[in-house]
């Protein structure tokens, strides 16, 4: 098995940290109690270890994952994005416009024949349209972009493998 690579400065990961990080994966809800005993440690040494990986950035976050179905966002899209210019200066302000956008979940510069790959959710295909029109079309540098609709979720958000 080969170890994630670690932050600068940082002391690398051994097997008990990577079984806290695949047991958080699961369950970003249990505690620490339990992780210490399925990891065999201490609740002490596996609290001081949790501590260690959130400050050396291993844990970035724990939230909780939202069925979008339960809260009408269940139409998933992909939008692909051409930009006018290929400059330092668009794709930033491009990307600092996207953050500001709470409908956007995932933004990546890609490349191919696209600049950016967008993760979006919404309520179904008129608020997209909606969308689209009012707010995608409108950010910095948008040329071109290319919509798809999510027919199947087959594999979504899965856990981290190292």
């Amino acid at each position: 098995m080969t170890q994630p690579a670690s932050p600068a400065n940082a002391a690398p990961i051994d097997r008990i940290d990577q079984k806290i990080l695949r047991l958080l994966q699961t369950d970003g809800r249990m505690g620490n109690a339990d992780i210490a005993k399925r990891v065999n440690v201490s609740p002490a040494t596996c609290h001081r270890r949790m501590q260690r990986l959130f400050e050396e950035g291993y844990i970035t976050s724990i939230r909780a994952q939202i069925a979008p179905d339960k809260v009408d966002r269940a139409a998933l899209v992909m939008v692909g994005v051409v930009l006018d210019r290929s400059t330092p200066d668009s794709f930033a302000a491009f990307e600092t416009a996207c953050r500001k956008l709470p409908f956007i979940l995932d933004c990546h510069l890609v490349a191919g024949d696209f600049d950016y790959f967008l993760k979006i959710r919404v309520r179904d295909m008129a608020d997209f349209n909606h969308l689209h029109g009012d707010q995608l079309i409108a950010l910095p540098g948008v040329r071109q972009t290319r919509t798809f609709f999510v027919m199947k979720e087959v594999v979504d958000n899965a856990p981290l493998a190292f």
